[in-house]
């Protein structure tokens, strides 16, 4: 009868360890598709400056006298190439993005700019890649929120707080970004 008993003590830990172990590597994984999510953002992050700098040398010869407009691109870049938290991350590419929309909108006023060739190429491509950091943004923010909202359900919880794991940051937009746009003909 002990014999059986020490099985069933046995058994019933084994499942306990068992159980501890799927939900820690649940976390696991949780936090590192968040954290692979980040990187993600920072590969088209990459393109993008990279991509800036060929930009603003084919805007420059066209719009001397815009210059605060392309000196506001060149600062906005370096914003984000230092930045360190996710909040200064959001923050720096808000500004580019400002930045970038300002730089577009004048080519309105260049028709000559507007035709030539690199700068269109350049426009599309940079285009294309702020719609894929938008997309990216979005999927960070959806696995942050899955991460966040299982470190703070029972059982995970408990395990989470005792190796450590807390709420990762959300990507957020400044409260002037979500103030309606003001289009002006």
């Amino acid at each position: 009868m002990d014999y059986i008993i020490d099985i069933l003590l046995w058994g019933a830990l084994a499942a306990v360890v068992i159980y501890i172990v799927k939900i820690y590597n649940n976390l696991v994984v949780l936090k590192r598709n968040a954290d692979k999510a980040w990187s993600n953002i920072d590969v088209l992050l990459k393109q993008r400056y990279d991509e800036i700098p060929k930009l603003v040398k084919t805007v420059k010869g066209y719009m001397g006298h815009e210059k605060s407009t392309i000196v506001d691109v060149i600062k906005a870049r370096g914003a984000c190439i230092h930045a360190g938290t996710v909040a200064e991350q959001g923050q720096a590419e808000n500004m580019l993005s400002g930045a970038l929309g300002k730089l577009f909108a004048l080519s309105e006023k260049y028709p000559e700019l507007k035709a030539n060739e690199n700068f269109a190429h350049l426009q599309s491509r940079i285009t294309q890649i702020e719609n894929q950091i938008a997309d990216r943004r979005e999927f960070y923010n959806d696995s942050v929120n899955v991460y966040n909202i299982r470190i703070h359900q029972l059982p995970d919880a408990l395990l989470a707080s005792f190796v450590g794991y807390k709420d990762a940051d959300l990507f957020k937009i400044s409260s002037r970004e979500r103030q309606d746009v003001n289009i002006d003909f």
